[in-house]
């Protein structure tokens, strides 16, 4: 009896229109094709980033205060907490922030793994208009990783 249920669903017209066929696979490939796409900021590993930390560019560790006594920070960098334990955007944040940095200014972003930073970077670009965001691609784990300097 079920065999010839899905058998009956198979002939059915409904579920085999053209059309809707073309449907889901374009919304396929365009769902695949975006993961893909490069993100609108740029990625720095590790050398970059000391090249950039040679012309000054300004690096925001945006982790908790926790975190910046767990693994140290990187020399130079400006504390400014982006998200509280539970995940909250604090509530002066983007003041903070703005204020400090023009947009079109250069900013470096670094969290402990990228993640973060990678959310912040794309909302400061796509809905706010920063042209020059760096994303630290796995953050301070990567940086320590490396063996490259923190200073407590």
């Amino acid at each position: 009896m079920q065999r010839n249920i899905m058998l009956t669903q198979r002939s059915n017209p409904e579920f085999s229109h053209p059309g809707l066929l073309r449907f889901f696979a374009t919304f396929l490939l365009l769902t695949v094709l975006s993961a893909c796409s490069e993100p609108p900021y740029s990625n720095l590993n590790n050398t970059e980033l000391d090249v950039m930390l040679k012309q000054n560019v300004p690096v925001y560790d945006i982790r908790r205060v926790d975190e910046w006594q767990q693994t140290g920070i990187i020399e130079g960098s400006k504390l400014l907490t982006f998200v509280d334990a539970g995940g909250r955007v604090k509530a002066d944040f983007l003041d903070r922030f703005t204020a400090a940095i023009g947009q079109n200014e250069p900013v470096i972003l670094i969290c402990r793994t990228g993640n973060r930073t990678s959310t912040l970077a794309r909302h400061l670009v796509e809905q706010m208009g920063y042209t020059q965001v760096f994303n630290v691609r796995n953050g301070i784990t990567q940086w320590i990783r490396d063996a490259r300097p923190c200073k407590p």
